[in-house]
């Protein structure tokens, strides 16, 4: 065989964008079983995820990188079980978002405005901005190894997703869930457009609160000084918009007030002292300004009092003629202005500082003002309770499951949906207004006359509908509905929507109403939450702190598989993730180690090749290709190859069922500990020993193969890159040797059944215990131990480790193994193996030596002139002392309910930890006779 070689360093700058383009380029990405082809089954069940679509702003974020490295594996995952899988990428238009950047451009660039530059234009700017950052962002996504269907791409503004909105809205419109009136809406004046309730983000801030006089009309016939109710506001500018003066009914402050009016301060208008069981006596001054044009708790106050609502600011936020003399003005300017006017009249009494929660635009960061607003709602109380009743009922579930609980609150609790918003980049509303008799046509096509009288003069709304209307239809709207196509019948509904629990109510709850509304279906059985992602101190990331970690860099320095897995194996559903750079160093090492260990496992197959000595019959003698036989016959398995199998068989069935519950970080940290600790530190050690005897060499490559194989296959869905080109060159390898194989041997059908990429290679089956692996386990742990301990020591006293030393082993009941694994203790240790003896038992200690328990084998290490008598006694009865503790501890246990309530299993395990502890312990006092 010629000599096959990897390069000594793995390198991932080059390999990474040339796996994907293999990947791409092989149609791997596409479902195994697809509605468009002619061999398709409609009786195999796919797993289908629609990516949550990212805006087309460009900036790739660590979110990004977190769903896509977790949606990817999921789709790895199922799709290496040979289930068909579809993960259908796809971007959102995001109205706000993108609007705000290409305005941002055209002012920066132009250094003009979007009403400048006209509606049609602006569109024209904004579809150029989103050819160029939506090629962006895909190979951003590309670049993480999602392993997306791009030929189903979809865009929310694309014409089928468009089709599906306006269908979407005529059917509520027709169906009497749509309308349209003026309503309390949160308003942005920088983007001057309503935003939704979740776009609004709280921050507790410190502000001024005013106090001040409300001064009480004269009762007939009094003295026009006769008092003054005193009130508090943090917004002293939205007096001019009060129209009462509410009190709690039972305060005794103010009782007598009730029914009498005040005078609005500046502007000389009276109104009402009312009574309210909302007004808090605790705060302020217990007496409430209420201004239900620009507050919703005060909205709510006027609508069961039947009081006027008036707007005193502008969308703009300046102050309209409503505001007499202060017209015109900013809020914070009229907010200035009046408080000095106020102070002027003497109605000022008093201001203190004061902490609270001050709501802001997700977007712009400017403060929302409630402002009355004529608008485009959805009724949302049908939606909302098909949607409780799905997760209720369990058609739908919610991983992690406390997630439910917050999702029941906001959907008992829900307002009507505001979804139209004053922008000109996203779905124009479909209702056009007949100027001649003024009512509005709702239609599917654009129509050329008015549905009631037929005129010509028409003209459609100018609004657009919110973002999150198009992406509630996300999981059907991307497979054709509401054509019933191939997709769509095949792919609907989907299986999992993996997202940020950030979102569970912006988008995920809205997806739920949209689908169980037009398809009558739920979208997803189930809903996966992860975390946000925070810097290594756990602070949220912003560009004000700087403490923003941008991937794109970080792929470049340590490659994109050290990213994912210190993404996927840091994560736990809805647990925020901190990220430290340093872990994502540390996962780069972690690809080297696969690396050099796949370079060792190739170098073997290619040294038994040269070697051309096979075992056949079940490894029951050795050949070559002429069939001469060499040597002794071949032995069975090692114990170190039965250890690696049964702990490898172990894990593939721990990660199965972590896989099962959702729990991909710990599964990922479990094939991690056993690649590094396991299989690298251990049996590739080992196997270096057992590869230069001709008994065990084929059996122990064999081994390594096939442990590198499944290993590989396990890590594929979390570090996608570096195990497709290693298992590629493992492939290569083992089907080159095959050839020169004897037949019969197990290399050569080891890999014959393999595919062509480890993308499609099937996951490695859960098999269960065949009844001999926890002995096995339990030899090679007390061998694992046993060179522990003498490394420990070693390291303690300073001995070289090029240093062979002797040493002597009582083994009791456990000698026998210890001879028979005499060479790997030795090689292992360090010790001279020429100077290795194995006892079953000591009559004296040996003089000048130092002394390890483990269980019931003692281990003696002459290390002449290198130990200290009363250090090594301090060493013992520190030992003793933990030995003894642990007896104490499972005696108390075992004298309790312990005994009598857990599963004998349980409390005959805990009787065999006592056993061994007290068995250690007596060792280690037969240490202080000698």
């Amino acid at each position: 065989m010629t000599q096959y070689d990897l390069p000594k360093a793995y390198d991932f700058k080059s390999t990474e964008p040339r796996i994907y383009e293999m990947w791409e380029k092989g149609g791997y990405f596409k479902p195994s079983n697809d509605p468009q082809r002619a061999d398709f089954d409609p009786a195999k069940k796919p797993f289908v995820i629609s990516i949550p679509p990212p805006n087309v702003t460009g900036e790739l974020h660590l979110g990004h990188a977190m769903f896509v490295s977790m949606e990817d594996l999921m789709i790895r995952y199922h799709r290496m079980k040979g289930i068909p899988a579809l993960w259908l990428p796809g971007s959102d238009h995001a109205g706000i978002a993108t609007q705000l950047q290409v305005e941002k451009d055209l002012l920066r660039v132009e250094e003009v405005t979007r009403e400048e530059l006209g509606r049609e234009k602006f569109i024209q700017r904004a579809w150029t901005w989103k050819v160029k950052y939506h090629s962006i962002i895909g190979n951003q996504i590309r670049r993480l190894g999602a392993s997306c269907d791009w030929e189903r791409e979809r865009f929310t503004l694309d014409d089928g997703l468009s089709r599906a909105v306006r269908e979407a809205f005529v059917r509520l419109y027709e169906k009497g869930l749509i309308y349209r009136g003026p309503r309390l809406v949160n308003w942005s004046p920088g983007l001057k457009t309503a935003v939704s309730d979740l776009e609004v983000e709280y921050s507790e801030e410190d502000v001024t609160l005013y106090y001040f006089k409300y001064m009480l009309k004269p009762s007939e016939g009094s003295e026009p000084s006769e008092g003054y109710i005193p009130v508090a506001t943090i917004r002293p500018e939205t007096i001019l918009g009060d129209t009462a003066v509410a009190v709690h009914p039972e305060d005794e402050r103010y009782k007598k007030y009730i029914g009498r009016k005040v005078i609005v301060p500046r502007l000389g208008r009276e109104i009402l002292v009312i009574a309210d069981d909302y007004v808090s006596r605790e705060f302020g001054t217990g007496a409430l300004k209420v201004t239900p044009g620009h507050d919703p708790n005060d909205y709510a106050i006027a609508q069961r009092h039947n009081l006027p609502i008036l707007s005193v600011l502008d969308e703009a936020a300046r102050v309209t003629a409503s505001g007499g003399p202060y017209q015109g003005q900013d809020r914070f300017e009229c907010r200035k202005n009046l408080w000095a006017d106020m102070a002027a009249a003497g109605l000022v009494i008093k201001t203190e500082p004061y902490r609270t929660t001050i709501p802001r635009s997700e977007r712009g960061g400017e403060i929302v003002e409630p402002m009355i607003s004529t608008q485009w709602f959805v009724k949302i109380a049908p939606l909302a309770e098909a949607a409780l009743a799905a997760v209720k009922d369990g058609r739908i579930r919610i991983v992690p499951e406390r997630f439910e609980k917050i999702y029941y609150n906001w959907l008992d609790n829900i307002k009507d949906w505001c979804i139209s918003r004053q922008l000109w980049w996203g779905h124009r509303i479909p209702v056009w207004y007949c100027a001649e008799c003024g009512k509005e046509t709702c239609a599917r096509q654009d129509p050329l006359k008015c549905a009631h009288c037929d005129s010509a003069r028409i003209e459609q709304d100018p609004d657009v509908l919110d973002t999150w209307f198009s992406s509630g239809l996300w999981p059907f709207s991307t497979l054709g509905w509401p054509d019933e196509t191939p997709d769509y019948k095949y792919f609907y509904p989907t299986a999992i929507m993996e997202t940020g629990y950030d979102i569970l109510f912006f988008w995920v709850a809205r997806m739920i109403m949209m689908g169980l509304e037009f398809t009558g279906q739920i979208p997803f059985h189930t809903i996966y939450l992860h975390g946000l992602i925070r810097d290594e101190n756990g602070q949220k990331m912003s560009k004000s702190k700087g403490n923003v970690i941008d991937p794109l860099p970080v792929m470049d320095d340590f490659g994109t598989d050290a990213l994912r897995f210190t993404l996927l194996v840091g994560s736990t559903p809805g647990n925020d993730v901190n990220m430290d750079i340093k872990k994502v160093e540390a996962n780069r090492n972690f690809a080297n180690k696969m690396w050099n260990v796949g370079r060792f496992v190739i170098a073997a197959l290619t040294s038994l090749a040269d070697s051309g000595q096979w075992t056949v019959d079940g490894g029951s003698k050795t050949v070559n290709g002429e069939g001469a036989v060499y040597g002794q016959p071949s032995t069975v398995w090692t114990l170190a190859d039965s250890w690696i199998w049964a702990r490898l068989q172990a894990l593939i069935r721990e990660v199965e069922r972590l896989f099962q519950t959702f729990q991909y970080g710990e599964a990922g940290r479990q094939i991690y500990d056993f690649f590094w600790s396991e299989f690298a530190d251990w049996y590739v050690e080992v196997a270096k020993l057992q590869m230069q005897g001709a008994e065990s060499r084929e059996q122990t490559i064999v081994t390594l193969a096939r442990v590198q194989d499944m290993c590989l296959r396990l890590l594929h869905p979390f570090t996608p890159f570096v195990t497709e080109e290693l298992w590629g060159h493992l492939r290569t390898a083992t089907r080159n040797l095959a050839q020169s194989a004897v037949e019969g041997s197990q290399l050569a059908t080891l890999a014959q059944d393999w595919p062509d990429a480890l993308i499609i290679a099937p996951w490695p089956e859960p098999r269960e215990a065949e009844g001999w692996e926890e002995d096995k386990i339990a030899d090679f742990t007390l061998v694992q131990d046993i060179v522990r301990a003498i490394r420990n020591a070693r390291a303690e006293k300073k001995v070289s480790p090029a240093k062979r030393i002797p040493a002597t082993i009582a083994g009791g009941a456990k000698t026998d193994l210890l001879k028979e694994q005499s060479n790997v203790i030795a090689a292992l240790a360090g010790l001279d193996y020429s100077l290795l003896s194995i006892l079953d038992s000591l009559p004296a200690k040996p003089k000048n030596s130092i002394a390890l328990v483990i269980g019931a084998v003692e281990i003696h290490l002459p290390l002449a002139g290198m130990v200290d008598e009363s250090v090594e006694r301090e060493r013992l009865t520190r030992e003793l002392a933990e030995v003894e503790s642990h007896v104490a501890r499972l005696e108390k246990l075992l004298s309790s309910d312990f005994a009598d309530k857990a599963p004998a299993p349980v409390v005959a395990k805990e009787r065999e930890k006592l056993s061994a502890f007290k068995e250690t312990a007596e060792k280690l006092k037969g240490q202080f006779k000698r």
